[in-house]
């Protein structure tokens, strides 16, 4: 199986480069998410995380008990 995707890789010139954008891509989402989440706000993170526990809104497939 290796064999056919090697041999059909092969044949595309710069085919190289498209492992490294992918890594570097990788490696930039997690660094900036990383950043993010290091200099978030203690006030903005409690916020979210309390979001589901605040929510007092009935939908209508809801009941009352």
């Amino acid at each position: 199986m290796l064999k056919f995707v090697k041999g059909n890789l092969e044949n595309i010139e710069g085919v190289e480069i498209y492992p490294l954008i992918s890594l570097l891509i990788f490696f930039i989402f997690f660094v900036v998410l990383f950043w993010w989440v290091y200099t978030a706000k203690t006030t903005h993170i409690e916020e979210v995380s309390n979001i589901p526990l605040n929510d007092d809104t009935i939908t209508p497939n809801q009941t009352t008990l």
